[in-house]
């Protein structure tokens, strides 16, 4: 009798956060080539924020979402000096559900404003939030937001293992701005790449990711 065929290899499953006008749909089209790197190693999982943004003048609405606002009209600038954050309870109760309904997530992967999102739950996870658990980060043209209402979340640096990925040509999210993120990150690892706002995927880039997902797959798969 011939053996049956051995069980498929444990993947990693990592939850993805968009970026700021983009949604869940649009940040999967956008991550394709990452998504083809770490076929054999990721499974991703892609959500929505609540929010949603209002298209600029002589944009069609084609369902462009936002973590949180920096403004009260509903409006964003990651660099703004901020007394509010509308959106961002609303966001949080989204990820709750995503991890409830959708995990256990190994770890996340977020760009722009997610990323920035995302180190706020880092933060959140390390103080005691039951809500979320994973066990890596990866932060893309990530930044600290600037709403004094989420100051309290950058007073301790987050020991959570993280990869922080950032362009030199960023005219988005500026280079400093994602140096500054890594401040607040026990020893973050980081990809710098030449180009702008975008998620890299040429070959330097695939070897630097798998090289830092490589010991949490190794992990789940000798459970």
């Amino acid at each position: 009798m011939a053996n049956a065929d051995p069980s498929p290899q444990r993947l990693l499953k990592i939850l993805c956060l968009h970026g700021y006008r983009q949604n869940g749909q649009t940040f999967r089209e956008r991550t394709g080539s990452l998504r083809k790197i770490l076929k054999k190693h990721a499974e991703l999982v892609y959500i929505t924020a609540p929010n949603k943004v209002k298209p600029l003048e002589g944009e069609e609405d084609s369902d462009q979402r936002g973590w949180w606002f920096s403004a009260r009209d509903e409006t964003f600038v990651a660099q703004e000096q901020s007394d509010v954050h509308p959106g961002y309870e609303d966001s949080l109760d989204v990820i709750a559900k995503a991890f409830s309904e959708q995990g256990p997530f190994d770890g996340v992967m977020a760009f722009s404003q997610g990323a920035a999102f995302a180190a706020m739950i880092c933060a959140l996870q390390q103080s005691g939030d039951t809500r979320f658990s994973f066990s890596f980060v990866i932060i893309v043209a990530g930044f600290c937001s600037r709403s004094s209402g989420h100051a309290v979340l950058y007073k301790t640096p987050v020991t959570l293992p993280s990869l922080h990925v950032f362009g030199d040509t960023d005219r988005v999210i500026q280079k400093d701005m994602s140096e500054e993120l890594l401040t607040y990150f026990k020893d973050p690892k980081t990809i710098e790449h030449t180009g702008g706002h975008f998620v890299p995927t040429s070959a330097p880039q695939k070897k630097l990711y798998i090289a830092f997902l490589d010991p949490w797959l190794q992990e789940i798969r000798n459970r």
